[in-house]
């Protein structure tokens, strides 16, 4: 499934909100963005097995972006607009990368990335605002056909280690031989079923969006109908009222974020509505035990709490 299967049945529902702003997205529009952009992705040659890179804040482009590769069967690769020139640049060479699509919010990494990009990125597109070497992506897919694709091949993510040792590594997988719409991605598969999403989902992703879990997790839950509200970044107090506003089911976090939570005053903490909540999801790292139990005492009556982490084959239940 697909935000296609969802424009058909929900489409004034909600697919993304930014959570700060309230700004949402519609599966309708989700759907007929990402397809006029998977027009303009094969308008400019690109075929199945290529890659679109993709340098974006926490802004609904990014995941219309995600959809459009993803019903065209490329490759996304969401690069960390925390990185250096050099190693921007780098990973947007490595993988191969054919069209590169980028958020003005990251004018100042783009413009001095700009002059270093290699010849075969061919198509870069600029949302929110202009950057220079770059053509509009509003304007792109203002001109881009809205009719149906003929085919719809399965796309992936192609994403790359922090480089810790060494440069960035790329991770990148076969891809399926599934339609978008037909069932068999094993993220859905698995987190779906293990977390329970479905169309009353709805999900708080706190962390950037070029991470894997958040960028994983989101396409999940839009896979199967729910709800994303999205944080343009972390802040332990938004992180409450985002829950409490937007009656959030579920979520997943790192470790640090927990830290910054219990640190909030007692009184912050007690005066939120965190009723709606049903499961939290920490990964990325070892979390202490002490610090389990202090979630657990706190949101112990309204949720589960999974445990995962870079130590654990998979998850189990604390």
């Amino acid at each position: 499934m697909y935000p296609g299967t969802w424009a058909a049945q929900t489409p004034d529902k909600p697919a993304l909100v930014i959570a700060e702003t309230g700004e949402q997205l519609t599966y309708r529009q989700l759907d007929d963005q990402s397809l006029r952009l998977a027009h303009a992705f094969a308008d400019a040659g690109l075929a199945k097995g290529d890659v679109v890179a993709l340098v974006s804040d926490n802004r609904p482009e990014a995941l219309v972006v995600y959809w459009a590769a993803l019903r065209s069967g490329l490759y996304l690769t969401a690069v960390n607009h925390n990185l250096g020139v050099e190693e921007a640049r780098y990973i947007v060479e490595d993988c191969g990368a054919k069209a590169l699509v980028v958020s003005a919010g990251k004018a100042e990494l783009i413009s001095a990335l700009a002059p270093e990009l290699p010849e075969q990125v061919g198509l870069r597109l600029a949302f929110g605002g202009q950057v220079a070497g770059f053509a509009s992506y509003e304007d792109a897919l203002a001109a881009a056909s809205d009719e149906p694709l003929a085919d719809q091949p399965h796309g992936d993510d192609f994403l790359y280690s922090s480089g810790t040792t060494g440069r960035p590594k790329g991770i990148k997988i076969p891809l399926l031989p599934i339609s978008v719409d037909e069932p068999g991605y094993p993220y859905v598969a698995i987190f779906g079923g293990l977390f329970g999403y479905g169309p009353d989902t709805v999900y708080l992703s706190p962390a950037p969006a070029y991470h894997a879990a958040p960028l994983r997790f989101m396409g999940v839950v839009h896979a199967l109908g729910g709800t994303v509200v999205l944080m343009e970044k972390f802040d332990a107090a938004g992180f409450l009222h985002a829950v409490e506003r937007y009656r959030v089911t579920d979520t997943q976090v790192v470790p640090t974020m927990f830290v910054r939570l219990l640190k909030l005053p007692e009184e912050t903490r007690a005066a939120t509505d965190l009723s709606s909540l049903r499961a939290v999801v920490h990964a990325a790292a070892p979390c202490p035990v002490e610090m389990e139990r202090l979630i657990i005492d706190w949101f112990g009556p309204i949720v589960h709490e999974y445990y995962a982490s870079t130590e654990a084959t998979g998850g189990t239940y604390v």
